[in-house]
């Protein structure tokens, strides 16, 4: 029996960093007619291929993924230009007769992409960089007083020592000249497809982290430490861009600054994506009408497969 709800459909899969969620995806567009959008805020920069574990060219040959490889490590990504990036993908998609297969890790980008974003400013270059020597002019704590005395419920969620929150509040209000809490209560667009939502949780997390340990070995072997050297000879790199953000690179700065040996680059990394893969699931566990799968089970292809022949059925 077919809904009568005429809108498009589009399947999130989700999952935690090494669950499968590529394999599984390449399996599905085998079956489907699905076209694959990434979902995946280290995927979208250029150049950064093998500590971002992104598909090899021969899987991207034959499995093109959308939103890859659209950024240089040098520019900025954010939430909002990936929504609107996205939402194009999915109606030339949709008006095309196929479906699309969104895959990735990147929780806000999800959030944000189904219930849309809050009204907020763009990033203003000249009061960011202003605020930020206030900061080292006046220190944490008297920024953190200040947005205190502006906007009091972004001051009480944020630490007085996460000084890139407290700038962007403060920035938020100079700008708009209103709360930043006050605008995040503004209204948004949702997203309007039919959405089917599955996430692979795996629940042998000894496992997982046993997969992490392997991949990042696997990343080093394949030459990770040369990619992180050919990024770093580019002009103008510096640690503080958003793509050096990415675990994996920020700890690879150290060893190649020479204040950590390979030994501490490897275990702080792998130590990192833990850590990653944790807020991961407890983000997903937070998404109430998502299917979870365990990605660790032996039939899990089978059983997402159910999953998602009954809902284009429907």
């Amino acid at each position: 029996m077919h809904s009568e709800d005429s809108r498009p459909r589009i399947i999130f899969l989700m999952g935690a960093t090494a669950s499968g969620k590529t394999r599984l995806a390449c399996e599905l567009a085998d079956e489907h007619p699905f076209d694959l959008v990434s979902v995946d805020s280290a995927l979208v920069y250029r150049g950064m291929d093998i500590g971002t574990a992104k598909p090899d060219a021969a899987t991207l040959a034959r499995y093109p993924h959308r939103l890859v490889d659209i950024r240089d490590p040098e520019q900025a990504y954010s939430a909002a230009e990936f929504r609107a990036d996205a939402i194009a993908e999915l109606q030339g998609i949709a008006k095309s007769g196929r479906i699309a297969l969104l895959v990735g890790g990147t929780g806000l980008y999800f959030r944000a992409l189904e219930r849309g974003l809050s009204e907020l400013p763009e990033a203003d270059s000249e009061t960011r960089t202003r605020l930020a020597i206030e900061v080292e002019r006046f220190g944490k704590a008297y920024m953190h007083e200040r947005l205190a005395r502006l906007d009091p419920q972004s001051a009480a969620r944020l630490n007085v020592n996460d000084s890139q929150r407290v700038q962007r509040a403060l920035e938020v209000f100079e700008l708009r000249g209103k709360p930043m809490s006050d605008l995040q209560g503004g209204k948004r667009d949702r997203l309007p497809f039919r959405i089917l939502k599955l996430a692979l949780v795996p629940r042998d997390r000894s496992a997982l982290h046993a997969r992490i340990a392997e991949r990042f070995d696997l990343m080093l072997d394949l030459g990770f430490v040369d990619e992180l050297r050919r990024l770093r000879s580019r002009p103008g790199w510096s640690p503080d861009l958003p793509s050096m953000r990415a675990v994996g690179y920020r700890q690879g700065w150290a060893y190649l600054d020479g204040s950590a040996t390979l030994d501490a680059f490897r275990l702080a990394s792998i130590h990192a994506t833990r850590q990653l893969a944790k807020r991961q699931m407890t983000w997903l566990r937070s998404e109430v009408d998502a299917r979870m799968f365990d990605s660790g089970a032996e039939n899990v292809s089978c059983e997402v497969g159910n999953a998602v022949r009954a809902f284009l059925d429907r």
